[in-house]
């Protein structure tokens, strides 16, 4: 625990949450959230809270977000929040949803698929689609009969060496699949990133099953219960600037009627990132 870690009695239990510094637990390479280069969404909102919460700076704690991520840094005490965390999970304690999103397709805007909305349409029929496995829109693909043409990605992956979503989007530049599937902030960012123009579909009316919409949180330790409301003042507080921040990155964020939310200049997230053509993970400038 550092020097200045606070001990902060609340409730009966002790705040183990830095003063000072704005403890981050990050992925160190898992765009478009975060990397060691501190280039993704979450350390850009990090940053922006840490200012207007009085922080001094900001800090990181990196292991790869997959089996261990918690315990090796937010129940280790090495870090005080999880700057991205599907609501309702018991393994960390959530703050109020910070946004809305949900998985999406993704294909090319003036081909043939143009205006498909629904992994039912047909004229997906006989389409060759990209799907992370294990992922609840494999469910559609399976009940719309498209599994077997499915080129199917790990979702078990270590970020440090592989990527799913760059590789299915790769694919779908190449014309290895005609469209892809996947969780809404990768679909959005890397569409943005090939250079290709690309609609980023929600999938939002696919009816009875498993859910594709997500609201996602902050997570923090079960015991920080005065970290939580502060976060979830600053998440009331700011929304409107971290919508901005979101669709910056290319997010299709939804409201809680599946409606697009639009940035002040109208867009949504893949229309802002297209505007502002945003430069490549290599060569994006680190802030802060």
């Amino acid at each position: 625990m550092p020097v200045a870690a606070q001990d902060r009695e609340f409730g009966g239990a002790i705040e183990l949450v830095d003063p000072d510094v704005f403890r981050v637990c990050a992925d160190p390479n898992n765009m478009p959230f975060s990397n060691e280069a501190e280039q993704g969404f979450e350390q850009e909102v990090a940053r922006f809270l840490a200012d207007k919460l009085g922080r001094e700076s900001v800090s990181y704690t990196y292991f790869p977000q997959a089996t261990g991520f918690v315990r090796m840094t937010l129940g280790s005490n090495l870090c005080d929040v999880i700057m991205s965390y599907p609501q309702g999970d018991e393994l960390v304690q959530n703050t109020n949803a910070y946004y809305r999103t949900a998985y999406a397709l993704v294909y090319p805007k003036d081909g043939n698929l143009a205006g498909v909305e629904t992994i039912a349409d047909p004229r997906l029929k006989d389409k060759r689609i990209g799907i992370v496995a294990g992922t609840p829109p494999a469910t559609y693909l399976a009940r719309a009969g498209l599994i077997g043409k499915a080129k199917p990605y790990r979702l078990m992956i270590d970020t440090r060496l592989d990527n799913s979503a760059k590789a299915m989007i790769d694919d779908l530049d190449s014309g290895e699949i005609d469209a892809a599937v996947l969780w809404g902030p990768m679909a959005g960012y890397y569409a943005e990133e090939s250079g290709k123009d690309y609609a980023v579909v929600p999938l939002t009316g696919e009816g009875k099953g498993p859910a594709t919409t997500f609201r996602i949180t902050m997570g923090v330790r079960a015991t920080d219960q005065e970290w939580k409301r502060t976060l979830n003042r600053a998440i009331q507080e700011y929304q409107g600037e971290i919508d901005e921040i979101l669709l910056s990155y290319g997010v299709p964020l939804l409201d809680e009627e599946d409606r697009p939310i639009v940035s002040k200049a109208g867009k949504t997230g893949s229309e802002v990132g297209d505007a502002a053509k945003a430069p490549t993970p290599e060569s994006r400038e680190p802030k802060g």
